[in-house]
């Protein structure tokens, strides 16, 4: 399996550092608002990632912080006239649930920064005893760069030809101007927490390092965030690990590509602005992640909004594939006997997984993964039409397992109890067709099997009855050659 590695700039076999085990750490969000959904494209990029290591086998232990306490979450708090921990409380919260709307897995460890401070002070007292960092005049406590000769291996970057200043916070109180905080001095009104260098709270680089050597070591496997962290954030980790325990954070560090929207950054002034809670009120979680997915994810993504309702119609595509296999299966079985057309259908899953899983070895190419489902639907949606009467049913119902199990790989569902029938069928089978029962599937094939009686007699009126009942409740009544059958409109 070939993943780009982006401290080397190239790909390169996977080797993990246990046989069969990733330990794997992707930076969270600081909650100090909604999430945008260029927060949500890399978020998802990395579930992705996670979900195919683990459909080939491996064991993944997958962590994400959340930074809890920060500038952003105190300025937040002072224009609501809150206190820090109620902003991020509410936005933890917010971010979670959107996360689980959106599909994505919650991590094995969630570890959030208010709560690690002693493992971060242990990292920063050893940083200091090392020579590695320093307290200056006002209290803080900063990494010293410049005692770091291998500063610069992740982002490429060499700190003289950068200017004091560009990304980094200039400060008298600082011996160079790439030196960043450890640990900030307390202020007044500011979270604090009391240390060997007086109260104060931890700066923004120096948590992800502590939590990844306390829960999953180091080095470890993959590191992952968004391409705007390489620097200064992910290099300024890697900088700590190296010079407090002497070896690098991670061997594989992978990075999500930036999204623009309608062609432009996104921002508050174009008004291309879009938090995932919007985008998900308005579309399927399924929908938005199939759009996404269609692009790499080292890419950059142009979200186009006018491109989500051609994304629910794909959805749609897919999921009425996978009903029409499965229907046709049940209710027109041949004689077990396969024609050239059957054992072709087989062929094509078998063919849809292979290619599957040569894409996505390949630095995890989810477009050319879901061209392989796509290649399948195609095949199987010409075998129904071409099949007319009878037909084999393993072969069909392999072809729909290949498509739900292929898209389950990218999170996205085909099948779940959302597809159920409503049970209101019962109350319009009773009324118009004497059904005593309380099941809704029995009571969708007594209504269609009394609408069939009724065209069969002439009865216009009963018929038509039936079918304006089914529509009524979000239904389409579909005749096909099989008989025939409801679906959801």
């Amino acid at each position: 399996m070939l993943v780009y590695n982006s401290r080397i700039h190239r790909k390169q076999e996977l080797e993990t550092i246990e046989p069969g085990k990733i330990r794997m750490y992707v930076c969270g969000p600081t909650v100090y608002d909604q999430i945008h959904i260029g927060n949500a494209r890399t978020f998802l990029s990395f579930d992705v990632i996670r979900r195919y290591l683990m459909y080939k086998g491996y064991d993944v232990t997958f962590a994400q912080n959340l930074t809890d306490v920060d500038d952003k979450i105190i300025n937040r708090a002072n224009e609501e006239g809150r206190s820090a921990a109620e902003v991020a409380e509410e936005y933890s919260a917010a971010f979670i649930e959107q996360m689980h709307r959106f599909g994505i897995l919650d991590p094995d460890i969630r570890p959030r920064a208010t709560r690690e401070i002693e493992a971060m002070q242990e990292m920063i007292g050893r940083l200091v005893e090392r020579d590695h960092a320093y307290v200056a005049g006002n209290g803080d406590v900063y990494f010293s760069v410049r005692s770091d000769r291998s500063y610069g291996v992740l982002s490429g970057r060499e700190l003289d030809q950068l200017r004091a200043g560009e990304r980094v916070e200039v400060n008298d109180d600082k011996r160079d101007p790439f030196d960043f905080a450890l640990w900030k001095a307390a202020k007044p009104g500011e979270p604090s927490w009391p240390s060997p260098w007086g109260e104060g709270r931890p700066g923004w680089h120096t948590e992800c390092c502590a939590m990844i050597h306390r829960y999953l070591g180091t080095p470890i496997d993959i590191h992952g965030g968004g391409q705007d962290l390489i620097f200064p954030h992910h290099e300024n980790e890697t900088a700590q690990a190296m010079c407090a325990w002497d070896h690098p954070l991670a061997n594989h560090w992978m990075h999500a590509g930036m999204l623009r929207v309608n062609g432009d950054k996104m921002s508050k002034s174009l008004g291309n602005f879009f938090t995932l809670r919007e985008i998900l009120d308005a579309y399927p979680a399924d929908a938005i992640r199939l759009l996404m997915l269609q692009t790499h994810y080292r890419s950059s993504l142009d979200f186009q909004t006018d491109q989500l309702d051609g994304a629910v119609g794909t959805l749609e595509r897919l999921r009425t594939c996978v009903k029409n296999l499965r229907w046709t299966a049940e209710n027109s079985p041949g004689d077990g006997n396969l024609t050239e057309a059957d054992r072709g259908l087989s062929q094509a899953a078998v063919t849809a997984q292979e290619e599957f899983i040569r894409q996505m070895d390949d630095d995890f190419n989810t477009a050319g993964g879901l061209a392989a489902i796509f290649e399948l639907v195609t095949a199987a949606n010409k075998y129904l039409l071409a099949a007319g009467g009878a037909i084999a049913t393993a072969p069909t119902l392999r072809a729909a397992d290949t498509i739900c199990e292929l898209a389950e790989v990218l999170g996205v569902t085909l099948e779940s109890s959302q597809d159920e029938l409503p049970s209101e069928l019962v109350d319009l089978a009773r009324a118009h067709a004497g059904y005593a029962g309380t099941d809704p599937e029995e009571a969708a094939e007594t209504l269609l099997a009394a609408r069939q009686e009724a065209r069969a007699a002439k009865d216009w009126g009963t018929a038509d009855a039936i079918r304006d009942g089914i529509t009524a409740l979000g239904l389409a009544l579909e005749d096909t050659a099989a008989g025939a059958r409801l679906r959801k409109a």
